[in-house]
């Protein structure tokens, strides 16, 4: 159900007035030199999420940039250096939400990609709704579920988004789009009350939720089949071989495929298939080149940034994501995949730029979560680093309970990382004579037991505050803690240990308290935006609340960040 409009408020806080005058010159990059009246507004607000991009990334590369891309964030905006989420599981949909809300899972309550719900006896997709069916019934759900079911919707978002906020402030005048190669990736930053579209079969598609029909204009760009026109062609490297860091690496052994797509480059997209054709592309840069194509459309035919007050774009590149899980963030596919998606926010800004003017534009950028290097490339580097098979965990774990409490029924309904998820039922009703504690703290103590588990602690202490503090991970527990979603027993394994499979086609892994997965990049551009290079320790939790700032309404419902004070004073 959309949150309904009940804020008055002026029509002057939608918009930032600037503080001084600001006189930029042309750069080589083709973007005009900005001349901002006094007056001048921010039309629309651009947030980019890029899936999986690593802090680091953005600095290795940096002189590899061309110009308009990264390198105007770089040299004209607010460029924090050292930005990390403080919740612990660190995925997809919790860094979305975290992105849109200002706050963690605690809070706006996506602790994890899926969960199981005990009402319904079953796992739960975060952004599933059995009351939203999809508008296209024969959509394929976005990889990251074990759910059945096909509807969605952001009704497990707790919060309001930045986007809600920007359509209340305007008395639900104001367009708030969201776009994304995955379902999450688009129906979380959209929040309540804007429209999300995501990819499903090269068409952009979305549920009931939103619209009974999809509209025209999405219609209309479905229509031009822009990913069928993929059929002949490769996925080759951008530039010259020689010019890549990677150029000799490109054969490992421990690197992942996806069916048709090989080890190496260049990789042959055309498939027998359709379903398998579509899902591929996914898994390369043609899945940004889809979103962005679709991006564009959306601004130019619904006139994004043209109206009297401030819209909403959210565009969620997926590819990074896709390309580090298949081939690793070391891989030579991931170096060439950077190299575009540096080539693709070029045209978006220099697009947006034609039809919009950048002087009114806030542009924000930043990603999801990070990611570990493959397990098999760190050994090779003398690192110590393993996978925990996610069946054998939970076995040995199940195993030890039903020992130590005499009992042939198993205890534990799934593993879900970071959680195990207990038969609350069985032990509630004396099944074995103990009490839900009592089981919690059995299972920590046995997870803790096992191979590359660096600790592990019950959801009562959780819920009690009895963690303790020099473990270095009780913040980020706490932040992921919520009483409805959260499992019985939080897991968290030591660095550079991953739960999974230990023989996969997708060996790259996220998900961990450690410093690999919670960086990542947080970069501001606008003309009112004091540029600088910032060092100092902030959280993309503080994203959110800073847009409100500057746009001068207020934060989302369940805001905790905080506003950047270096460039909204």
């Amino acid at each position: 159900m959309n949150i309904k409009l009940v804020h008055l408020l002026s029509r002057r806080t939608t918009a930032l007035v600037a503080m001084f005058l600001v006189v930029a010159t042309a750069t080589s990059s083709g973007l005009p030199a900005f001349a901002a009246e006094k007056d001048t507004k921010i039309k629309l607000v651009l947030q980019i999420t890029i899936d999986q991009l690593r802090g680091d990334q953005p600095l290795i590369f940096r002189e590899r940039f061309g110009e308009g891309g990264f390198k105007l964030l770089f040299d004209r905006g607010a460029y924090y250096a050292n930005a990390h989420y403080c919740h612990a599981d660190t995925e997809t949909a919790p860094g979305h939400a975290t992105l849109a809300t200002g706050t963690v899972p605690a809070r706006h309550g996506i602790t994890n990609s899926e969960w199981y719900d005990y009402e319904k006896g079953r796992i739960v997709y975060s952004v599933e709704d059995q009351n939203s069916p999809l508008v296209d019934q024969n959509s394929v759900s976005t990889a990251g579920t074990t759910s059945s079911e096909k509807g969605r919707s952001p009704a497990h978002l707790l919060s309001t988004t930045i986007g809600d906020e920007i359509v209340l402030a305007s008395f639900g005048k104001a367009r708030s789009i969201a776009v994304s190669g995955k379902d999450r990736g688009a129906i979380l930053p959209g929040g309540h009350c804007g429209k999300a579209f995501w990819l499903s079969n090269g068409k952009f598609v979305n549920s009931k939720y939103y619209n009974d029909a999809l509209p025209v204009w999405v219609e209309e760009w479905n229509q031009k089949k822009v990913a069928d026109t993929y059929r002949d062609k490769a996925w080759t490297l951008l530039r010259d071989k020689q010019s890549y860091l990677r150029k000799d690496i490109d054969d490992r052994s421990f690197e992942g495929y996806y069916k048709h797509l090989g080890r190496t480059l260049p990789k042959p997209l055309a498939c027998k298939n359709d379903e398998d054709y579509y899902e591929a592309l996914l898994h390369t840069p043609v899945n940004d080149e889809l979103v962005l194509s679709f991006a564009e459309h959306a601004i130019a035919r619904l006139g994004l940034g043209l109206g009297e007050g401030t819209d909403y774009l959210s565009v969620s590149f997926s590819s990074t994501d896709y390309v580090g899980h298949g081939w690793g963030i070391g891989s030579l596919e991931a170096e060439d995949n950077l190299l575009r998606v540096d080539r693709n926010l070029a045209e978006l800004f220099s697009f947006i730029d034609r039809k919009v003017g950048l002087d009114k534009v806030l542009i924000v950028l930043s990603a999801d979560h990070g990611v570990a290097e493959i397990a098999e490339s760190m050994k090779g580097l003398s690192i110590d680093a393993q996978r925990i098979p996610s069946k054998e965990f939970r076995a040995y774990v199940n195993a030890r309970l039903k020992e130590r409490f005499s009992t042939e029924h198993d205890l534990i309904k799934t593993f879900i990382y970071p959680y195990i998820y207990l038969d609350r039922k069985f032990i509630a009703d004396g099944g074995i004579g103990a009490g839900i504690d009592v089981v919690q703290d059995a299972a920590a103590e046995y997870a803790m037991q096992y191979q590359g588990v660096a600790y592990a602690v019950g959801r009562s202490r959780i819920a009690r505050g009895e963690l303790p503090a020099n473990t270095g991970y009780y913040a980020r527990i706490v932040a992921n803690f919520h009483p409805e979603r959260s499992g019985d027993v939080h897991v968290v394994p030591k660095q550079f240990v991953m739960f999974g499979k230990v023989k996969t086609n997708q060996p790259g892994e996220h998900g961990s308290v450690w410093s690999y997965d919670t960086y990542v990049p947080v970069a501001f551009f606008n003309v009112g935006v004091k540029p600088g290079f910032y060092r100092r320790s902030i959280g993309p939790q503080d994203i959110a609340p800073t847009i409100a700032a500057l746009l001068g309404i207020k934060s989302t419902s369940a805001s905790s960040g905080e506003v950047l004070k270096e460039i909204a004073e």
